[in-house]
């Protein structure tokens, strides 16, 4: 595997999009529970809030790992295995959603996806 692993640019990538994604998921996902019996125009704003502080930490990932030499689709392979990383709790912790044998099959389909995508 490539040696980007090891990099700091990589782990503070890392660590920036869980953060980020935290509230992007909130963002599109929390308002179901929270404000489900709101005007949907609140629950648009209420979201685009949340929203604006998932782009103040994203952007900010995504510049400092590319420039860390982690392509662009590294990037977005890694983004998408934290977005599952962070739905699944979040599904199951705070909206209550049942466990399926369906998210094992998603989390084998992304390990092989980081693998490739990283392969040297």
């Amino acid at each position: 595997m490539s040696q980007i692993f090891f990099s700091a640019a990589f782990w503070k990538t890392a660590c920036l999009l869980v953060l980020s994604n935290c509230f992007m998921t909130y963002a599109w996902y929390g308002h179901l529970k929270t404000l489900s019996g709101k005007p949907m125009i609140l629950a648009i704003l209420i979201s685009w809030g949340v929203a604006f502080f998932e782009y103040l930490i994203q952007v900010p990932a995504n510049r400092i790992g590319h420039a860390g030499n982690i392509s662009l689709a590294q990037l977005k392979i890694m983004q998408e295995v934290i977005a599952l990383s962070v739905f699944i709790p979040f599904s199951l912790l705070y909206m209550k959603e049942p466990v399926k044998l369906n998210f094992l099959w998603a989390a084998l389909c992304m390990l092989g996806a980081v693998y490739f995508i990283f392969k040297d």
